[in-house]
């Protein structure tokens, strides 16, 4: 079953129809569905389809020329072989100047550094053998600095001739709980704070089975598929492994400044400040800011993948029950009585993007984020969850997120108006409050002033029969 990634599939066919030379750079972490949403784009279509592989280029060449062959005869011509990848690439060319050809080459960066010189080659025919034919080239790679640096970056030899470039990124909270059709929001809501919306963990949780059994089989088992999965990732990804795993585990422990985390590591600020940006791009982590200041030299770093901040939170404390065997006893008071206070941050990231990318706003939309920073009357530090700037004017949305099981009440919105003035910037201010569980008779009658958006959990999840 194929789910999602409506954007991305539109975009790719409306370049197919095109009928001109198409390069498109598709592009992100492991496990995010690359090369899925690559073959959903590629059904009925004629395609080579060319998985690179960690070997040598004599190797890539021979799997390259099978391609070739299974696009040209159906099946793979086992003694057909180029003698080049100019040779290969020149049979591409003439293929795809009588017919519509998508070629795609899977794992780029295996390919790229086992011949050195193949960007360059390849630039060379995009801008001369390949450019008047009807050539549809993919480039995929999950290596994410190497295909920013090296393929989309200014100083590559292939700078400039992309038409298109795709980042895939996790499911959001929505197309998750579409994997999910029978379970309840507040259980969709839970399945997106565990898993992170990345479609190779979804597709370890059955739909059939609850929450906690999923859990039991597949991570809170020594011989689950997932018990072990940051760990493996760190090592696919990373030197030093280690060293990053370190950075996770003091950013999960609440040591969210990088002189905090450096200390805990035990590793100089400048050079954990490499690790950290590491994790950046990788999408594991991220920076953050007030966002009225942008620029503060003064940022704070969090958890930004869910599997990632789930793992750290429960699987390290629980690591002998595990081990032993004696999870399902221990589960409801070591994992179900914490679930709703680590849903939290979740929650928050769930109306952002409910902000972000379904509600129709009273204006149109600039930055967003959170915001922090000291509240006069109480000589406290403020908090508000999100903060969304108006890209045309001095409007601005103040947002409360509450992922708890008692009503909302105004109390909240007062609070709320409070936390506004100690921020000040806003001149026309709205007011968005999230519950999970609804709110109080009082504060409904004060959503009446077009000023106060009142938004539950269910509400998140209708706005795609909308």
């Amino acid at each position: 079953m194929f789910i999602g990634r409506e954007r991305e599939l539109k975009k790719l066919n409306r370049m197919y129809q095109s009928g001109r030379l198409e390069v498109a750079i598709v592009y992100g972490r492991r496990r995010v569905g690359k090369t899925t949403l690559i073959n959903e784009f590629c059904k009925n279509k004629k395609s080579i389809f060319y998985a690179a592989q960690e070997n040598s280029a004599e190797q890539n060449l021979s799997t390259l020329s099978d391609a070739i062959g299974q696009a040209l005869s159906g099946e793979s011509a086992a003694g057909m072989r180029y003698r080049s990848f100019a040779d290969a690439f020149r049979k591409i060319g003439e293929m795809a100047k009588a017919e519509r050809i998508v070629w795609v080459i899977d794992e780029y960066p295996y390919l790229a550094q086992a011949d050195r010189g193949i960007s360059s080659l390849l630039q060379n025919h995009l801008d001369h053998l390949f450019k008047d034919t009807k050539l549809f080239l993919i480039l995929c790679g999950s290596s994410m600095s190497f295909m920013e640096k090296q393929v989309l970056g200014y100083q590559s030899p292939l700078y400039g001739r992309r038409t298109a470039q795709f980042k895939i990124l996790p499911f959001d909270y929505l197309d998750t709980g579409k994997w999910f059709p029978n379970y309840s929001c507040e259980e969709k809501a839970l399945v997106y704070g565990i898993t992170g919306g990345m479609p190779m963990y979804l597709e370890q949780f059955s739909p059939d089975l609850s929450i906690r059994e999923n859990l039991l089989e597949n991570l809170f088992d020594r011989n689950g598929l997932l018990f072990e999965e940051p760990s493996n990732l760190l090592k696919q990804e990373l030197r030093e492994p280690a060293v990053y795993n370190a950075v996770i585990t003091a950013i999960a422990s609440g040591r969210t400044k990088m002189s905090e985390i450096a200390s805990t590591v035990g590793v100089e600020t400048g050079l954990c400040s490499k690790y950290i940006s590491n994790l950046i791009t990788l999408g594991i982590l991220k920076r953050e800011t007030p966002v009225t200041d942008p620029g503060s030299k003064r940022p704070i770093y969090l958890i930004e993948d869910q599997f990632f901040r789930f793992w750290y939170s429960f699987v390290p404390g629980n690591i002998s029950a595990i081990q032993s065997g004696r999870m399902e006893t221990s589960y409801p008071l070591t994992i179900e009585n914490r679930l709703p206070d680590y849903m939290g941050l979740t929650f928050e990231k769930m109306c952002r993007d409910f902000i972000l990318y379904y509600d129709k706003l009273p204006f149109p939309i600039g930055r967003i984020g959170q915001w922090w920073g000291g509240n006069p009357k109480t000589r406290k530090q403020a908090q508000i969850d999100i903060v969304v700037m108006s890209a045309a004017d001095d409007s601005g949305i103040i947002g409360s997120c509450k992922f708890r099981e008692s009503l909302v009440g105004e109390d909240e919105l007062r609070l709320m108006e409070e936390y506004a003035k100690a921020m000040g910037h806003f001149g026309q201010r709205y007011y968005y409050l999230f519950s999970k569980s609804g709110f109080t008779d009082s504060l409904m009658r004060q959503a009446q002033d077009e000023k106060v958006r009142l938004v539950t959990l269910k509400d998140m999840y209708d706005i795609a029969n909308q």
